[in-house]
């Protein structure tokens, strides 16, 4: 397979994962917002620095974090290249390049909820509103995947979708992790107490995890619990353990079927073993912040040698 038909089906396979982590990002500051109006502009901030959009925003809006504006600046600004309604295109984009790697049915589901998407963007979405739209964006999104594990030979294309996948999903756990930790409480008072649950709470609803958390833990809600489940519980499909497994499985299968070993099979491996065996009290003596930034600079290293070793850009 050529480097630049790789790229595309990793590229459209982080695209989409990131136009559904953008709705549930938005989703979590829409929850938050409901329950607790006098902080609200606060948490929309936290919503922007966990999307890497703080600074972006801030050029174009100021500091005016009024929750409607940060909501059309997440889902179709132009300005912003990482709205859902921007990334999507890209995603359709990318899709369209690799067209012939794709089966029908994964480029009608793609090429479906850009026109989708496209129509609900259209105008500026209301309050009263946007659940509906998250939904549709989360369940077009489900319909891609659905697709794509559906009806995709299991050949190094699926493979390259799947890495792109569970690199973005891995990279937007941390960050949603490493927001909580630092930027919502309003001083380390609030440590272990009801707003530090509530926003925790809130963590776990966002990446759809609240359900299996209670199934696993009961009712107790604690912020040790709730981050070894994020990070290290293997059967969770949005822990770090999960993605990071995923993303070593199939560039394992992509270097067998190249009959090569790469740097990039090597880091993947490293990833695995090296952050990922501690237990979680290590993690929180030895600070969560610093933990999750390694986490997050190792996995920004193993993207771009994803990238050399498989030459996307030739």
């Amino acid at each position: 397979m050529l480097g630049k038909t790789a790229g595309s089906l990793y590229w459209m396979a982080r695209y989409l994962e990131r136009s559904e982590n953008n709705a549930r990002l938005i989703d979590a500051g829409f929850r938050i917002a409901l329950t607790r109006s006098n902080t609200a502009k606060a948490e929309w901030r936290s919503v922007l620095v966990t999307a890497g959009q703080d600074v972006r925003f801030g050029q174009v809006h100021g500091d005016d974090y009024a929750s409607q504006r940060v909501v059309d600046f997440m889902l179709r600004d132009p300005a912003n290249p990482s709205s859902i309604l921007s990334v999507i295109k890209q995603a359709r984009d990318n899709a369209r390049t690799a067209r012939t790697h794709l089966t029908r049915e994964v480029w009608e589901a793609v090429n479906t909820s850009w026109m989708t998407l496209g129509a609900l963007l259209k105008r500026q979405v209301r309050e009263d509103d946007l659940p509906d739209v998250l939904a549709a964006i989360r369940r077009q999104n489900g319909q891609v995947r659905g697709a794509l594990n559906g009806t995709m030979l299991r050949n190094d294309g699926f493979h390259f979708a799947q890495l792109g996948t569970f690199l973005e999903r891995a990279d937007n756990i941390a960050r949603i992790l490493d927001v909580k930790y630092y930027l919502l409480l309003p001083s380390v008072a609030h440590i272990g107490g009801s707003i530090d649950n509530v926003q925790w709470e809130t963590i776990l609803r966002s990446v759809s995890a609240h359900r299996a958390y209670r199934w696993l833990y009961g009712a107790e809600i604690s912020a040790l619990k709730i981050a070894e489940f994020l990070i290290l519980y293997r059967q969770l499909p949005r822990s770090l353990a999960f993605c990071c497994e995923r993303v070593e499985e199939h560039l394992g299968r992509i270097q067998q079927g190249y009959d090569e070993e790469t740097e990039a099979g090597r880091m993947a491996a490293a990833l695995c073993r090296d952050r990922l065996s501690a237990p979680i009290q290590a993690i929180f003596d030895g600070g969560l912040h610093e933990y999750l930034s390694g986490f997050l600079g190792a996995t920004g290293a193993l993207a771009r040698q994803v990238e050399r070793d498989y030459r996307f850009v030739e």
